[in-house]
C-alpha cells in the first residue's frame, strides 16, 4: 500500500520534470522517510531512453539532498535539544536514535557527515547532530555532497544500466547496499587509523 501511494506520488511529480525529482530528493533527505531508489533509478531509465538528462537528473538529485539536509541542520539548529527530545517522535526521531547519533559524531565528526549520507535510514538524520553541534556550514555542505552524490550516482546508474528489468533492479540493488556498506566500513577504518596516529 505504502510502495503504491509513493509511486503514485513519483507518477505525478515526474510530470514535472526535474523540478519533481528536486522536491522528491529534499523530502527523502529531510525527516520524511521516502526511499530515493524510487525516484532515481526510474529518472536514470528516463535517461537511458533519452526522455532525461543524466547530468540534470544529477544535479536536481543533488540540489534537492542538500535542501532537505539543510532543513534538517537548521531545524536543530534553531530548535535545540530541548525541543527535538520532546517533541522529535513526531518527527520520527526518537530520544535514544538521537543519543546514538550524537554519541556516534562526537566520535567521528565530519566523515560521519560523508558516510552517513550512504547508510538507509541514517541519511535522513545525520544532518541533525551536525546542526545540534553548529558544525561550520562550509564543511557540512562539502560532505553532504559527496556522500548524497556518490549514492545518486549509484541509483541513477542502476537504472540506466538495467532499465525496466525490475527483477534485476531489486538483485542489484541489495548487492550495492552491500558494497556500500562496505565501502563506509572501509573509509571508516581508515579515518579510524589516521586519526589513531594522530
Amino acid at each position: 500500500m505504502l510502495h503504491e501511494l509513493a509511486q503514485i506520488l513519483v507518477d505525478t511529480i515526474f510530470d514535472w520534470g526535474y523540478l519533481g525529482i528536486f522536491i522528491l530528493m529534499a523530502i527523502e533527505s529531510s525527516f520524511i522517510p521516502f526511499p530515493s531508489e524510487i525516484v532515481l533509478i526510474p529518472a536514470g531509465y528516463l535517461a537511458f531512453k533519452g526522455d532525461m538528462n543524466v547530468l540534470y537528473i544529477f544535479l536536481s538529485s543533488l540540489g534537492g539532498s542538500l535542501l532537505g539536509a539543510y532543513i534538517n541542520y537548521y531545524l536543530a539548529l534553531f530548535l535545540g535539544r530541548g525541543f527535538l527530545e520532546r517533541y522529535g517522535r513526531y518527527f520520527f526521531i526518537k530520544e535514544e536514535t538521537l543519543i546514538k547519533m550524537d554519541n556516534y559524531f562526537e566520535k567521528h565528526g565530519s566523515i560521519s557527515i560523508f558516510s552517513g549520507r550512504l547508510i538507509p535510514a541514517v541519511r535522513q538524520l545525520i544532518s541533525i547532530p551536525a546542526g545540534l553541534s553548529q558544525m561550520n556550514l562550509t564543511k557540512f555542505s562539502i560532505y553532504t555532497a559527496f556522500g548524497a552524490g556518490l549514492w545518486s550516482v549509484v541509483l541513477i546508474s542502476l537504472g540506466y544500466i538495467l532499465g525496466e528489468n525490475q527483477e534485476l533492479i531489486n538483485l542489484y540493488l541489495k548487492q550495492i547496499t552491500i558494497a556500500v556498506l562496505a565501502f563506509v566500513l572501509i573509509i571508516a577504518f581508515v579515518y579510524y587509523r589516521i586519526k589513531i596516529k594522530r
